[in-house]
């Protein structure tokens, strides 16, 4: 039997104008669900993968349709459990040209920013499982999420999993207290992949590129040859890192490619130009549920396994909401060089 894959984090209810109108233009919006540890169990579902995802959500109408949402993509949601007062909400303005998108928190109070210890049997989670994904932004919600993301990994790390995390720094949600250096390090200790994007380690770690200027549009990917290092050599226990290269030209137009170091080793992606950009929320996502795959897969071809992961989260630009919907077939197929976008008869 495969084991399954489990993540862990907060999934909202995602509000956005239509199109491309901005807040204040806004008669209506557009009602989606998706969290960053969501977005990468849809993605694994999509791709083949048994996954659970589990989260806290209010035993509500509004919890109960968020599951559903979930589970119409293959994911596992028997482990989810109820309680707390609230869904939480995002409010998307998405940007176009010279204009960049926003995103408006309103998740106080929300069912898993109130969870605590205890209220999730870890042991029975990951019974039937081989991995744990947990990203940076579930820590950053409460000082109750982040005793409970503590408390997954070390059981997840006992139970002799392989644990991946996402740095994901989202600087408006280090509100309770402690700030991401002083809580992450202890997190990070148990994981054995970590995943970032450019800006990440700076963040979290003050580990920065020689000579990066994310604001140019060009990010190069031999500069961070020096964060992978700085990270393994801090974190002797982590065996692969990785890290996404956005450059941004204007918010319709990225570039995008990604970079791995797998035990001393560097390996660096092709690198795609985007040229008209759908929707980018969950592309850091999309890459790590691309990179979880790829390294199950296709083992010692970690090269292999890099490209997918660029080439999946490539794809999630064309793709509105937070999910990457594509398939295994239409990642190698990009992988294999066909960029056409070409009608499929």
């Amino acid at each position: 039997m495969v084991k399954k894959v489990v993540t862990f984090g907060e999934i909202m209810m995602r509000l956005a104008p239509p199109g491309f109108l901005r807040f204040g233009q806004a008669r209506s919006f557009d009602v989606v669900y998706g969290g960053g540890e969501a977005n990468v169990a849809v993605s694994l579902a999509n791709f083949g993968v048994p996954v659970n995802y589990v989260t806290r959500l209010p035993n509500n109408d509004l919890g109960e349709a968020c599951i559903q949402f979930v589970r119409q993509y293959g994911v596992g949601t028997d482990h989810i459990v109820r309680g707390g007062e609230r869904l939480g909400i995002y409010f998307l303005e998405t940007g176009a040209a010279q204009r960049g998108s926003k995103v408006v928190y309103d998740r106080a109070n929300s069912s898993i920013a109130t969870i605590k210890r205890g209220m999730i049997d870890w042991r029975t989670v990951f019974a039937d499982a081989d991995w744990f994904h947990w990203t940076g932004i579930t820590p950053a919600i409460s000082e109750g999420a982040a005793d409970v993301c503590l408390e997954a990994a070390q059981v997840a790390k006992a139970m002799g999993l392989t644990v991946s995390c996402d740095l994901n720094f989202r600087a408006k949600l280090w509100k309770w207290g402690k700030k991401a250096g002083e809580v992450m390090p202890e997190l990070v200790r148990y994981s054995d992949i970590a995943i970032g994007n450019e800006e990440d380690a700076d963040k979290v770690f003050g580990i920065k590129a020689p000579d990066a200027d994310v604001s140019s549009g060009k990010v190069e990917a031999e500069g961070y040859k020096y964060v992978c290092a700085a990270l393994a050599e801090r974190f002797p226990n982590l065996s692969a890192i990785a890290i996404t290269l956005r450059g941004s030209l204007s918010a319709s137009h990225n570039t995008w490619s990604g970079v791995l170091w797998h035990k001393g080793t560097f390996y660096s992606a092709p690198v795609y130009d985007i040229v008209h950009i759908v929707d980018r929320v969950g592309g850091g996502d999309s890459f790590g549920a691309g990179l979880i795959y790829g390294l199950r897969t296709y083992g010692e071809e970690v090269q292999k396994a890099l490209d997918f992961a660029v080439a999946a989260s490539c794809l999630k630009h064309s793709i509105l909401g937070d999910f990457n919907l594509v398939s295994v077939d239409e990642v190698e197929k990009l992988m294999g060089g066909d960029a056409s976008g070409r009608v499929s008869r």
